[in-house]
């Protein structure tokens, strides 16, 4: 797509990245067709192109409105478009670089503005705990739109206390600890029984996504550098991985080489990070042959796995079938929806906050198929999928690696 960059963005590092992602674009419109919101909407301007071409008018000079900005907003950013694309284009990258500029030109409401102050500080705050324990234990008296966001509370287990030769670190993630904590502790039993020490370094906190795309990047690069420095020793003492049982938290990371690359302290330990970071489903091929053999007993055919794959693993990670293959190859019955098993689920980080008539209607799409498959639990592989989609249905909803936990105990 043929651009001609405005002389404000000439200049700007931001502007000539966007400018090459444009210039990939053929609109060819095969990205609408995968598009969720499109779907949804019917507008072309809240499919891929619509938005390419919004993104387009503004880094050539046009001035950005409030529509603008709410196109920009409708976006998920989960990159089905990505997997779609004949052409390459790096759509997720330049929806970063576009409601950047747009917010820089385009003041939003004292509201909307407190809403998502409060999202991006509230969320990874050492407040947050507490404020989840407070509402677990008034969440029966609490409206659905409330008792949506608060799950449960969580009996997490023991952690594995063996000490083996074999390390890999694992990021606790900011709302995971206090939300779901037993997907940590499964996920390090889970490894412990192949031999495999799971271990957190305490300063490492959010992996930055958060504040990144509510497009605080500065908030959400300065937690990058903090994570980068919480993990430095344990790089060099020759940790084997950085696991992540949080999709989401493991596609930003595996980005941060690409997010840091012009930070001149930080770029090349930023790529290693990037490299070093595998989603826990990574590690399945080798877990296999060793887990299996320590089921307390087989797992029960008759009884189906639905699983749905998170955006961030199959088209931001690019990470396809993997769940499925090595689990059923552990005697799981593990299913997929038949339809629209590509399609998000409508969680999409603060989305089903920030966007939740639109939510909610992915939420009740997915369900819907995934109900007819006659799960006996589904799973997922991020935490938000998992307490989006359980707060449409009375069927459990877990991460996979529980399920695995529990074959093992």
């Amino acid at each position: 797509m043929q651009t001609q960059l405005s002389p404000e963005y000439q200049n700007r590092a931001d502007g000539r990245a966007a400018e090459a992602i444009l210039r990939k674009c053929v609109h060819c419109g095969f990205c609408t067709a995968t598009c969720p919101t499109y779907q949804l909407l019917g507008d072309e301007l809240d499919g891929p192109r619509g938005r390419i071409y919004l993104m387009k008018q503004v880094l050539e000079g046009a001035a950005p409105t409030r529509k603008t900005q709410m196109h920009l907003d409708r976006c998920l950013t989960c990159r089905n478009c990505e997997t779609t694309c004949p052409s390459g284009v790096d759509y997720g990258h330049l929806i970063d670089i576009g409601r950047k500029i747009v917010d820089e030109k385009v003041p939003r409401p004292a509201t909307e503005k407190a809403v998502r102050w409060l999202l991006k500080e509230g969320l990874p705050s050492p407040l947050f705990g507490p404020a989840m324990k407070m509402g677990q234990l008034i969440r029966p008296l609490m409206p659905d739109v409330l008792k949506n966001k608060v799950p449960a509370k969580q009996n997490p287990g023991a952690w594995p206390t063996q000490i083996h030769a074999r390390k890999v670190l694992m990021l606790a993630g900011c709302v995971q600890p206090s939300m779901m904590p037993n997907i940590n502790s499964a996920t390090a039993r889970v490894l412990d029984a192949a031999g495999i020490q799971t271990v957190i370094a305490p300063k490492a906190g959010c992996c930055g996504a958060v504040k990144f795309h509510l497009n605080d990047q500065d908030g959400g690069k300065a937690e990058m550098r903090a994570n980068i420095d919480a993990w430095w020793a344990h790089v060099e003492s020759g940790v084997e991985a950085i696991v992540m049982n949080a999709s989401g938290c493991g596609v930003t990371i595996k980005e941060y080489g690409h997010i840091l690359a012009d930070d001149p302290v930080y770029a090349t330990k930023a790529a290693r990070i990037s490299e070093l970071t595998q989603d826990l489903s990574e590690l399945l091929p080798a877990l296999v042959p060793v887990l299996k053999p320590k089921f307390a007993k087989a797992p029960d055919a008759s009884k189906v796995v639905g699983f749905h794959p998170p955006c961030t693993l199959q088209h931001g990670q690019q990470l396809k079938g993997g769940v499925e293959q090595h689990l059923s190859a552990l005697g799981f019955t593990v299913m997929v929806a038949q339809n629209e098993a590509h399609l998000c689920c409508g969680s999409a980080g603060t989305y089903s906050v920030l966007n939740p008539k639109l939510s909610y209607q992915l939420r009740d799409r997915k369900l819907g198929h995934l109900t007819e498959l006659k799960p006996a639990v589904i799973t997922s592989a991020n935490i938000g999928c998992i307490t989006h989609l359980q707060s449409g249905t009375q069927t459990p909803v877990r991460h996979w690696v529980e399920v695995l936990d529990d074959a093992l105990s």
